[in-house]
């Protein structure tokens, strides 16, 4: 069985500081339009944790250390086509060095 995706789903771990303004570039391309609507994001609270290995700079932690935080999940919808262009500004926009966004293929949306 073969597929192609028209959307995918995005999630993205950011510190809270950085949601509204994640938010407004989302908009800004589009991601999150969903029929007649557009800026539909999903987000909750999760705890992040991770260590800081040899030569990296991270926003928060310490060499070697595990840190753990409070992060920021968002969900969003968005085109495939337009999948390249959305990481790419996100992660210039992303604090952190090796910013997590998943990309999940969707079969359907608005079921």
């Amino acid at each position: 069985m073969s597929f192609e995706f028209e959307f995918c789903k995005l999630e993205i771990f950011i510190p809270p500081e950085y949601l509204r303004g994640l938010q407004d570039l989302l908009r800004e391309l589009d991601a999150g339009h969903i029929g007649k609507y557009d800026s539909c994001v999903a987000y909750h609270e999760v705890t992040g944790t991770w260590r800081p290995l040899e030569d990296t700079k991270p926003f928060k932690g310490k060499l070697r250390e595990i840190s753990q935080e409070l992060e920021i999940k968002v969900e969003v919808t968005c085109k495939v086509s337009n999948l390249d262009e959305i990481l790419r500004a996100i992660k210039d926009f992303h604090p952190y060095e090796e910013p997590v966004i998943n990309a999940i293929p969707l079969l359907k949306t608005g079921l």
